[in-house]
């Protein structure tokens, strides 16, 4: 069911403390931790601590929840410092997007030029 931790999923695993992870930040709804295949020198995940497949259906399920998510983004690239310079919030949406953990979360990309249109 949308919203309940699914057993196989890694990031209901990283947000229950199951599966460790480099944590930066967490709040009551949201945990953000450092990806382990960095695309920038700061790349940061952060996840609502439920789970829904993609932001589309974090959003239609719970849109206060996702905006939680929004907002961590933005204090994630404050306290990494790349908030003066400008950081990218990219939500990849099914597989054909690059999705490869389907649990919803926003990488946080900044401390590099982000050439334009990405991909």
């Amino acid at each position: 069911m949308a919203g309940e931790p699914q057993a196989d999923c890694l990031f209901c695993k990283i947000a229950s403390g199951e599966v460790p992870a480099t944590i930066v930040r967490e709040t009551e709804t949201t945990v953000a931790f450092r990806d382990i295949n960095p695309q920038a020198p700061t790349h940061v995940l952060v996840i609502p601590r439920a789970h829904h497949p993609d932001a589309a259906s974090l959003a239609a399920a719970e849109p206060q929840i996702l905006a939680d998510v929004l907002a961590e983004t933005g204090r994630v690239a404050a306290d990494e410092k790349v908030d003066a310079t400008g950081y990218r919030v990219v939500f990849n949406t099914g597989s054909g997007a690059g999705q490869t953990v389907f649990h919803a979360h926003a990488h946080v990309l900044g401390g590099r030029g982000l050439n334009w249109p990405p991909g």
